[in-house]
């Protein structure tokens, strides 16, 4: 055999492990078609990082409005992007570099499982006696009228400019954190949901919150609503003859046919513009239309067919020990269909996992607590058992915490800081939702607590550096053990 492993994949499912494996003497390549590190590190976590961090600060300057605040904090998102682009072309070749300090053989191309010891990369066939999938998932277009026109995430991560009024096609972390960034911005977006809820796993009232800041900011929701057809600017048609066609027309060059009475005319239109058109008949006219309803295993052309193996939307079947039906051949990260959160946090737990189990040494996979946070503005996050579970259920009580409203000072003037924490019978937290200007660090923080067990009298006992985010929540809970 050429190798001892053969990831298919070189973002974070693979090589935190790779590495490793390496020291223990075993021979291993990693086949990329594409930029090295995956999508998080090109495509994704980083990007939105970096490009969100400005407008995460003005929201926190407004904080101060008519209270110390003089003048407005202004992005210049071309700059922005600018320096995006340069730190993020960096990443790709800052891993290529620490691929060759770890000693990891790489193959550029797209790998392709001939049989379950056989991967072929362009013309050369290397054997191998596993195989890691860790393919991650990319993003759904949905197969409709005009999808041509449609834009990913990875589009508008790289956008020289900032849409003026964006279509948004789904509600879940990509849609509504990209619909953040543009309510800071001062802009407008339509955003279009299947379904009647948007962040459907996370704590309701807290989105609906997160929702009616978005709308006060020149951002729609429409809820219930299916997307049928999208319409360019020169295929439209302009059918109200009583219309004043200098009033649409404005920076078009499009010949218009005026001939259906009964339609109903846009009041406005865009250079480049497009036209979104629903199922029950709603219809909606931006200048940029991003598909955000989901994303799907990424395994087109891998050669899953001549192994036998077949995935859905969800990833690739596997079991307690991340192989798929094929004993040799595992499944890492996104592209596993495991039931667990489809986050980066949980690929390096995969790829961190198969050390182990590649060395024969290891049980069934376990997995702690895993937060989950959308990057909207304010954050919304969710730990442990969540609220909706608890407050129908005689196991567990959940309390409020509004902290923010207790030490709006020490909060920068975080005013409406919250947790709900949930707790069981025996006081022991075991879940928190958090809605907060940094809620990723409460969440930690939950996590670490529900993870090891820390009772709230421990937690009450211990000294904590003041001020700060989690200082004053955790000074809160002392209400729980106090039963006050």
């Amino acid at each position: 055999m050429d190798y001892d492993i053969i990831y298919i994949g070189s973002g974070n499912a693979s090589w935190q492990g790779a590495r490793f494996l390496r020291k223990e003497g075993l021979k291993i390549l990693i086949v990329e078609e594409s930029l090295y590190g995956g999508t998080c590190a090109n495509r994704g976590c980083n990007s939105k990082a970096l490009l969100d961090a400005p407008y995460e600060i003005k929201a926190l300057a407004d904080n101060f409005e008519g209270v110390g605040k003089s003048g407005n904090f202004e992005v210049d998102w071309p700059a922005l992007m600018k320096f995006k682009q340069k730190r993020i072309a960096n990443m790709s070749l800052f891993l290529d570099g620490k691929f060759d300090e770890y000693d990891l053989d790489v193959a550029h191309g797209k790998g392709i499982i001939l049989d379950e010891h056989t991967v072929q990369v362009g013309d050369e066939k290397f054997t191998t006696e596993k195989i890691v999938i860790a393919t991650g998932l990319k993003p759904i277009i949905p197969d409709i009228k005009g999808k041509e026109y449609l834009h990913d995430s990875t589009d508008f991560l790289d956008i020289a400019e900032l849409p003026k009024h964006a279509i948004i096609m789904g509600a879940g972390f990509v849609g509504m954190e990209f619909a953040s960034i543009l309510a800071e911005a001062g802009l407008e977006a339509d955003v279009i949901i299947r379904g009647d809820m948007a962040l459907k796993y996370f704590h309701q009232p807290y989105v609906q919150r997160v929702i009616e800041i978005l709308k006060d900011k020149n951002i729609r929701f429409h809820f219930n609503q299916t997307v049928k057809e999208i319409i360019k600017s020169d295929d439209v048609v302009i059918d109200n003859p009583e219309a004043k066609v200098s009033n649409v027309t404005e920076g078009l060059n499009v010949d218009l046919d005026l001939r259906d009475p009964d339609a109903k005319l846009e009041n406005r239109a865009y250079e480049n513009g497009f036209t979104v058109k629903c199922e029950s008949g709603l219809s909606l006219t931006g200048d940029y239309v991003i598909s955000a309803i989901g994303r799907t295993a990424n395994v087109d052309g891998i050669g899953l067919e001549n192994v036998g193996l077949t995935s859905t939307k969800n990833g690739i079947k596997v079991n307690g020990h991340l192989q798929t039906e094929v004993p040799n051949i595992y499944a890492s990260g996104d592209v596993a269909d495991t039931g667990i959160a489809k986050l980066v946090t949980v690929a390096i737990h995969h790829s961190k996992y198969l050390i182990k189990e590649l060395l024969g040494q290891a049980d069934e996979i376990t997995y702690p607590v895993v937060p989950a946070v959308a990057y909207t503005i304010p954050r919304i996050a969710t730990v442990g058992v969540p609220a909706y579970i608890a407050e129908e259920s005689d196991e567990y009580d959940v309390h409020t915490i509004r902290y923010g409203n207790s030490y709006s000072l020490e909060l920068k003037n975080d005013t409406t800081a919250e947790a709900k924490v949930i707790v069981d019978k025996d006081l022991q937290i075991v879940g928190a939702e958090i809605y907060a200007a940094d809620a990723e660090n409460v969440a930690n923080m939950f996590a670490f607590i529900i993870n090891k067990k820390i009772t709230l009298e421990e937690l009450d006992y211990m000294i904590y550096a003041f001020p700060s985010s989690s200082s004053v929540c955790l000074y809160k809970l002392h209400n729980i053990h106090y039963d006050l």
